[in-house]
C-alpha cells in the first residue's frame, strides 16, 4: 500500500513520455482482451466449417459402428439358427 502512495505521489515528476507509454500498455492490454473476448464469442465461417465436418465424421464413424454391430448379430443368429451336425 505504502508502495503505491509513493509511485503515485512521483508520477507528476515522471517525463510524459514514460507516463505516455504506460498509459499506451494499460490501452494496448486493454484492447487485447477485448479482442480475445471477441474471438472467443465468435465463430468464423471456417471454423464452422470444420465443426459441421467433424460433426459429420462422427456420425458415419456412429452409424458404421452400428452397421458393423448389425451384421455381427446377423451373423450369430445364422450360425444358432442352422441344424448343428450330430455324430
Amino acid at each position: 500500500m505504502l508502495r503505491a502512495l509513493v509511485v503515485l505521489a512521483l508520477l507528476p515528476l515522471l517525463g510524459g513520455c514514460v507516463v505516455g507509454t504506460v498509459a499506451g500498455a494499460a490501452v494496448s492490454a486493454a484492447g487485447t482482451v477485448v479482442e480475445t473476448g471477441w474471438d472467443a464469442a465468435t465463430t468464423t465461417r471456417q471454423e464452422a466449417d470444420e465443426d459441421r465436418g467433424k460433426a459429420l465424421r462422427k456420425q458415419e464413424e456412429k452409424a458404421e459402428k452400428e452397421r458393423k454391430k448389425a451384421e455381427k448379430e446377423a451373423r450369430k443368429a445364422a450360425e444358432q439358427a442352422q441344424p448343428q451336425p450330430q455324430d
